[in-house]
């Protein structure tokens, strides 16, 4: 398996499995050509140093999965780096084959070479499978998570 940055190219099949689940169908557009609105999302992502969208490859040069990490500045912990991790997919073919733990594992590595001090997720309530699959890799619900949708 190969982990890489990824390409525009790429662009399609990442927002192939991020709709393929259930509350991605309620919220993504997976049409071809794809909406602009994530041309646009992915030209500033790939521009910003503090971004890294990753796609997964098998031995055959596949896509089988990808995730972004936002590493944030911080004040706090002593001018300290935050690592955030979303949108990990697993291509639906490949799921329960260990594909999702590799993918975590790779991030934290990552976010040591870019002296996070913590690596950190959110997810919806409605992923109880989810949830315990994180809590199994070590991170612990210790905060409360708020949000206010605008549209």
């Amino acid at each position: 398996m190969k982990f890489r940055k990824a390409t525009k190219k790429d662009l399609p099949t990442i927002i192939e499995m991020i709709a393929d689940d259930p509350l991605g169908k309620t919220r993504e557009r997976f049409q071809t050509p794809l909406p602009m609105e994530y041309l646009k999302a992915f030209k500033q992502i790939d521009a910003d140093q503090n971004q890294e969208l990753i796609v997964l490859e098998n031995e055959d040069s596949e896509i089988i999965g990808t995730l972004q990490l936002t590493f944030i500045q911080y004040l706090t912990y002593r001018g300290g780096i935050r690592a955030q991790i979303e949108a990990v997919r697993v291509r639906k073919d490949q799921r329960g084959l260990g594909i999702g733990k590799a993918m975590f594992t790779w991030a934290i590595e990552r976010s040591k070479e870019r002296n996070a001090h913590l690596l950190q997720l959110t997810t919806d309530k409605k992923r109880p499978k989810a949830i315990n699959f994180y809590k199994e890799l070590g991170f612990i619900d210790s905060h409360e998570g708020m949000k206010i949708h605008f549209k």
